[in-house]
């Protein structure tokens, strides 16, 4: 069915409050924080799931894909309508739709802020508690999307151990609800971190947390990136488990504290931000032994912010690393990567080897008490030279953490970035099995297409099949450099999937995108 056919389908049924069709309000849902730039069919902004059941059954009828949509935040491109179709916004689903405050447990719209979430609870002494650093603005819908983490993850666990059911469109336009306290197979599980290809969530119920009664938040500057994170090594290792444990490296810190004024120490080669919370006692016994092991691992100094005040500096400067980048060059390549605590040092150290054998200043912010690594590599895209060395140091790294037991992403997702690469830590039967259970929610792939599965001869088993309109999608083969192009839209790479497939090929605005990590323009992104 011609677009035209399908957005008067759409139009009739929700009418045209609800509907987007003009090219300059399709241009809004073209691209997430990953970029790209193929224009959906159409978008709506839906009110509740009955205006999202009904939307999906005209989309199927019409053989369009499905695209949820949540702030648009992602790094992965989970949200790009890599097949043009449907995007689903969930602007206007925004609401705290049920407070049981005795219960510790909330029940959301998925278009909701995560951190207005905690700020609309506080008075109750509750808040949610996981924290991406694009809390400010990403949403709950899309965090269950990726399963997302946060400096917090630590202690309190990523999205999915705060998820306690969902409410969900599946792919005959039918609601469905799941709960955790269901018997049988835990749904609720497999859809958190699905990034929308089995079901479009509607609602999510989600566990809150009483505020500790104490937060104390410090700051241990190191001589390098190796030994702060020897020191974390240690701290976990001791069995203490505060609730973050954080690593900037020098060009970071450096960035971040002449951008923010937060009291980071920037002659440091590296600095460590701890939180403990709990009670008022344990808060101070457990600085007490943090502290010690910091400086027996060569910490030079350990200072605890004074107040309210300086804890919200310190976090918001750590919370917008990202940004902080613009005042060094124009653009950076961000990967999202996990690798064991005990390979930290080695990791480092390797990052650092490859940066420098490629000529590029990288800079490392990262998650250091769960391994999460989001090393940046720092360029300027107008410099070819500059372009093909990211290229090929952001695969370096990747591989580098493969070889360390690591994986391929953290918290980030795989989504349209890194899907050719899963098939570097998962066998083919492996993906065939995860295809077997996207099968049962979605036959016809009608969700999110292009997402998380490698492409063509990689796993047949998972490729895409059914009715689901193709229309202007890339096809042929994935890794045919005729199929690179240019547009305006924001910059981003097509960088090597890891199997030397195509490491010929290099960053370019638009075309197919089978990526190891994301190019993005330092003032679009929210960051790691």
């Amino acid at each position: 069915m011609a677009a035209t056919a399908f957005a008067s389908r759409l139009r009739d049924a929700l009418g045209p409050d609800v509907v987007r069709t003009e090219p300059e309000d399709l241009a809004v849902y073209a691209f997430d924080a990953y970029s790209e730039d193929r224009l959906p069919s159409a978008a709506i902004v839906p009110r509740d799931a009955r205006e999202v059941a009904i939307a999906v059954r005209i989309a199927r009828e019409c053989e369009e894909p499905v695209v949820p949509r949540g702030a648009g935040t992602g790094l992965c491109g989970g949200a790009v309508p890599s097949r043009g179709g449907l995007v689903v916004s969930f602007a206007r689903m925004n609401r705290l739709v049920e407070l049981d405050v005795r219960n510790r447990r909330a029940r959301v719209q998925p278009g909701l802020i995560n951190l207005d979430l905690s700020t609309a609870i506080a008075g109750h002494g509750i808040f949610y508690a996981p924290d991406p650093s694009s809390q400010k603005i990403s949403t709950i819908g899309g965090n269950v999307g990726t399963n997302a983490g946060g400096p917090h993850c630590l202690s309190y666990g990523t999205t999915t151990n705060h998820v306690l059911g969902i409410e969900y469109v599946d792919a005959a336009g039918d609601v469905h609800r799941t709960s955790i306290d269901d018997a049988g197979y835990d749904l609720t599980g497999v859809l958190v971190g699905s990034e929308g290809t089995l079901g479009i969530v509607t609602e999510v119920d989600v566990r809150l947390m009483k505020l500790p009664e104490a937060v104390r938040v410090c700051v241990a500057a190191f001589a390098d990136v190796e030994s702060a994170s020897e020191a974390v090594s240690a701290i976990i290792g001791a069995g203490l488990v505060p609730t973050a444990l954080e690593i900037m490296d020098a060009l970071i810190t450096r960035a971040v504290e002449a951008h923010y004024h937060a009291g980071y120490p920037e002659n440091a080669g590296a600095v460590l931000l701890v939180e403990i919370a709990g009670a008022l006692d344990d808060v101070a016994a457990g600085e007490a032994a943090l502290a010690k092991i910091a400086r027996a691992h060569g910490a030079l100094s350990w200072r605890a912010a004074r107040d309210q005040a300086e804890r919200d500096a310190l976090w918001a400067a750590r919370k917008g690393a990202a940004g902080a980048i613009g005042r060094i060059a124009p653009n950076y390549y961000i990967q999202d990567a996990c690798v064991p605590r005990t390979k930290l040092p080695q990791v480092m150290h390797a990052i650092d080897a490859i940066a420098r054998d490629h000529t590029l200043p990288v800079g490392n912010v990262f998650h250091a008490g769960d391994g999460n690594l989001h090393p940046l590599l720092i360029f300027d895209r107008r410099d070819k030279r500059q372009v093909q060395a990211v290229v090929d140091a952001g695969t370096e790294i990747l591989r580098t953490c493969i070889d360390m037991g690591g994986t391929i992403s953290g918290e980030h997702g795989i989504g349209y970035e890194k899907k050719e690469t899963l098939s570097l830590v998962f066998s083919t039967d492996d993906l065939a099995a995860m295809g077997k259970v996207r099968e049962v929610f979605d036959p016809l792939r009608g969700f999110n297409p292009d997402k998380i599965f490698p492409s063509g001869a990689i796993c047949g088993e998972v490729g895409v099949r059914g009715p689901v309109r193709d229309g202007a999608a890339r096809g042929g083969d994935p890794h045919d450099s005729s199929l690179l192009h240019t547009s305006s839209a924001p910059p981003h790479s097509t960088p090597p999937n890891g199997s030397g497939a195509h490491d010929n090929r290099t960053p370019h605005d638009g075309g197919p995108q089978h990526d190891s990590a994301s190019v993005h323009e330092t003032s679009q992104t929210i960051g790691a």
